[in-house]
C-alpha cells in the first residue's frame, strides 16, 4: 500500500474528488489531505499562507499518518519560483523524514517526460500571475508560446465554471501556436475530466496540474506511477520517463549528437512514426515534435526488420539509406539503430546519430545492444504490471 499526503489549499475543492477519481481502479494507492489557508492568488500573495512554516506545520499532521511521500498540490512555484518549491521540500522532510514534492515540480518533470519545451498555458489567474509564470517556465527551458485565462483571482471561484468553459480556455490556450503540449496550471480547476476528449481535438497532451501532481506523487513515492482510462500523461509518463534514462546513458556513452527511441505499443499509445524519448548533445535541433513520418518504409528500417541486429552505417555511401531529410535537414552522417524484439516482433528501436562520419567501435555496438535490452525489460516490465 503506498500513502500519499497532500497539502491542499484552504478553499480548494477539486483536488479530493478529482485525485479519488483517478484512483479509482488502484486499491494499492491511498490518499490523505490537510489544508493551509488559501483565499486569493495574486502576484503579492495576500490571502494565502505560502510560508515554509505553515507547510511544515501541515506536513507533519501528514506524517502522523505515516505517509511514503508529502505533496505540495498547488502551483505557487509556478510564479514564486521552483526555488521556493525546493526550499518547501528541503523544510518538510527535514521535519518529517519523508520524501516531499510539487504540483509546479510535476508540471515540469512532465514536460520534460514528453520534450515540450513549447507549451501553451491555460489559467484561471490574472495576467500578472500569468507572466510570472512564463518568466519562471523560461529559466527551465519551457517556453510559453500562448496562454489563456480567466482574469480571476479569488480561488474558490476556480472551480465553479462547467467543463465546457474549462475546455474552451484549454482551445483557447493553444489558439494557432502550434505548442507540443497544454498546460493547465491550477488545481482547482478539473483539467483531468476534459483532457482526453480535448487531446483527440487538439492533437496535443493536456498536462493537468491535478494530474500531473498525482503522477509525480506516485513516482517519488516508488508505487506504480501509470494509471490506465485517463489521458495522456497518466497513461504515458511514467513510461517515457524510463525511456529517457535509457537514450540519455547510452548518448552519454556514443558521445554523439542524438538518440531516439521509437515503440510501438497500442495500449499506451505509443507509435513508432514519433519518437517517445531524445537525448540531445547540446545545440542539437530535437526531432521529437517533427510531424510523424512513416518509419516502417524506410530503407534503414526495412533492413532492420529484416535482420534483426544493430545496423551499423558509418557513412551513408552504401545502401540502406535513411531518409534525405536526415543528412540535409539534420545535418547526420552516421548513425547506427539497434531493434527491440518483444514476442519475436521488432515493436521498438533506438537510433543513434553522428554529425561526421564515423567508425562506430565494438563497444558502441555492445552500447546499442545493452539499451536495446533495457528498453525491452522497460517494455515487458510494464506489461508484467498489468497481466
Amino acid at each position: 500500500m503506498t500513502i500519499i499526503g497532500m497539502i491542499v489549499p484552504s478553499s480548494n475543492t477539486v483536488v479530493e474528488p478529482a485525485t479519488a477519481r483517478m484512483l479509482a481502479d488502484r486499491p494499492d494507492v491511498r490518499v490523505v489531505h490537510t489544508r493551509i489557508r488559501v483565499h486569493t492568488i495574486t502576484i503579492e500573495g495576500s490571502g494565502a499562507a505560502f510560508d515554509a512554516e505553515s507547510m511544515v506545520s501541515a506536513a507533519r499532521l501528514l506524517a502522523d499518518a505515516g505517509v511514503d511521500v508529502i505533496v505540495w498540490n498547488g502551483t505557487a512555484g509556478s510564479w514564486l519560483g521552483v526555488g521556493y518549491d525546493h526550499d518547501i521540500c528541503a523544510a518538510i522532510t527535514a521535519a518529517t523524514g519523508v520524501p516531499a514534492t510539487t504540483s509546479t515540480l510535476a508540471i515540469i518533470e512532465a514536460c520534460r517526460a514528453f520534450g515540450v519545451t513549447r507549451l501553451a498555458v491555460a489559467t484561471p489567474y490574472t495576467a500578472d500571475v500569468v507572466a510570472a509564470i512564463a518568466d519562471e517556465y523560461a529559466t527551465h527551458g519551457i517556453d510559453v508560446v500562448s496562454h489563456a485565462e480567466w482574469g480571476l483571482s479569488d480561488n474558490r471561484s476556480f472551480a465553479d465554471p462547467p467543463p465546457a468553459q474549462v475546455a474552451e480556455l484549454l482551445t483557447a490556450a493553444v489558439g494557432d501556436s502550434a505548442p507540443h503540449a497544454v498546460a493547465l496550471i491550477c488545481t482547482n480547476v478539473d483539467g483531468e475530466a476534459v483532457a482526453g476528449q480535448m487531446e483527440h481535438l487538439l492533437g496535443i497532451p493536456v498536462l493537468d496540474s491535478v494530474a500531473a501532481t498525482l503522477w509525480w506523487a506516485l513516482e517519488a513515492s516508488a508505487g506504480g506511477a501509470e494509471i490506465v482510462g485517463h489521458a495522456t500523461l497518466l497513461r504515458q509518463a511514467s513510461f517515457r520517463r524510463g525511456a529517457m534514462a535509457i537514450v540519455d546513458e547510452l548518448r552519454r556513452q556514443l558521445g554523439c549528437a542524438r538518440v531516439t527511441l521509437r515503440v510501438d505499443h497500442e495500449e499506451l499509445g505509443l507509435h513508432v512514426d514519433t519518437s517517445v524519448a531524445e537525448a540531445l548533445a547540446p545545440g542539437e535541433p530535437s526531432m521529437m515534435h517533427a510531424g510523424p513520418v512513416d518509419q516502417r518504409s524506410m530503407q534503414t528500417v526495412q533492413w532492420l526488420l529484416r535482420h534483426r541486429e544493430v545496423l551499423v552505417q558509418n557513412s551513408f555511401q552504401s545502401p540502406p539509406f535513411p531518409p534525405s531529410s536526415l543528412r540535409e535537414v539534420y545535418g547526420i552522417a552516421a548513425q547506427m539503430l539497434g531493434p527491440v524484439e518483444i514476442g519475436g516482433e521488432v515493436t521498438a528501436w533506438l537510433s543513434a546519430h553522428s554529425r561526421s562520419e564515423r567508425q562506430w567501435s565494438a563497444a558502441d555496438v555492445a552500447a546499442m545492444d545493452t539499451a536495446g535490452k533495457a528498453t525491452a525489460a522497460l517494455i515487458a516490465g510494464r506489461d508484467g504490471e498489468k497481466r
